[in-house]
């Protein structure tokens, strides 16, 4: 067998993959198509597999193919971490950063710490974008992005940042009103706010309870993407919603809104997503580690203690 590839073969071929595209590959890399392709040919013959199945539409990796993207994507983050230990150890920040999140988390706790890393790193050109669907990170050109939710992108590096659950709520003068649901089927027949953050099915409750995880299919004559609209309307006695811990801890502290079913959650945990291992830059390693410590821990910590 013909052993003789290299590194940027690998590269390459990784960028294919992630991409499922032989023309976005060569897009992201500023090569044609042919080249792509003459490089993808190159690795199929060393190594004597086809890694990719190719139609007139559509692009999808083999088999070999998932087990070669496992072991090209080891051997390329060594040498990334080669080169930023040798060469870029003590490189700051500087350049574009592009950060996607939700609206929430956005405005109350990522932008006044971008303000403070903009500070500490005059040489950075910070862009945040607020949405409230999930993105493709490489797709849509972003360096970090901040989710509640599962990471179930293969090729995405997710940097834990906190734990975190939703759980039900609503005000008291509603329950009071309507009553307070014994069991999960009983959130079918109450008023529930419809809520649908990036990545949720819309009117499908599925939560964590004593006999694991449920759905309940629920209703609602109001709904919201935006999680400061469904609370809001929540404390106006409208309904029930499940919020992730963070968003309500003052409101369950103070009493506008309390606990419902509170054996039952929603698995939330904050995480903040790469493209690629922060080894890769000095940028991307200081930026994603200043993100993560001051969600924990600094003034713009999320609070995730449950009332």
């Amino acid at each position: 067998m013909n052993n003789q590839w290299d590194m940027t073969d690998l590269r390459v071929f990784c960028q294919v993959a992630r991409r499922s595209s032989f023309v976005g590959a060569a897009t992201e890399l500023g090569i044609s198509p042919a080249y792509v392709t003459k490089r993808v040919a190159n690795l199929e013959k060393a190594l004597g597999v086809v890694l990719f199945h190719r139609t007139t539409r559509r692009v999808l990796i083999s088999e070999a193919g998932e087990t070669a993207y496992g072991w090209a994507r080891k051997v390329l983050d060594a040498a990334d971490e080669l080169n930023q230990g040798v060469a870029g150890a003590h490189a700051l920040p500087a350049g574009p950063l592009r950060i996607s999140t939700s609206l929430r988390l956005g405005r109350h706790h990522l932008a006044p710490i971008l303000a403070d890393m903009r500070r500490a790193y005059p040489e950075l050109d910070i862009w945040l974008e607020v949405m409230d669907r999930r993105v493709d990170l490489l797709g849509e050109g972003f360096d970090i992005d901040v989710r509640m939710g599962e990471v179930t992108e293969p090729h995405l590096v997710a940097h834990p940042v906190a734990n975190n659950m939703r759980v039900l709520c609503a005000a008291p003068d509603y329950l009071a009103r309507r009553g307070q649901p014994k069991s999960l089927a009983d959130l079918a027949s109450h008023d529930c706010l419809l809520y649908r953050e990036r990545h949720q099915t819309f009117g499908v409750w599925r939560l964590q309870g004593p006999n694991g995880p449920e759905t309940v299919k629920v209703t609602g004559s109001m709904g919201s993407n935006q999680a400061d609209v469904v609370r809001t309307w929540a404390c106006q006695g409208l309904g029930i919603i499940p919020l992730a811990s963070w968003d309500v801890a003052p409101d369950l502290q103070q009493g506008t809104l309390v606990r419902v079913l509170p054996q039952y959650n929603q698995s939330a945990n904050v995480w903040a997503v790469t493209a690629s291992r922060t080894s890769q830059s000095a940028k991307l390693r200081v930026c994603t580690q200043q993100i993560i410590s001051q969600l924990q821990k600094g003034p713009y910590a999320l609070d995730t203690s449950v009332v």
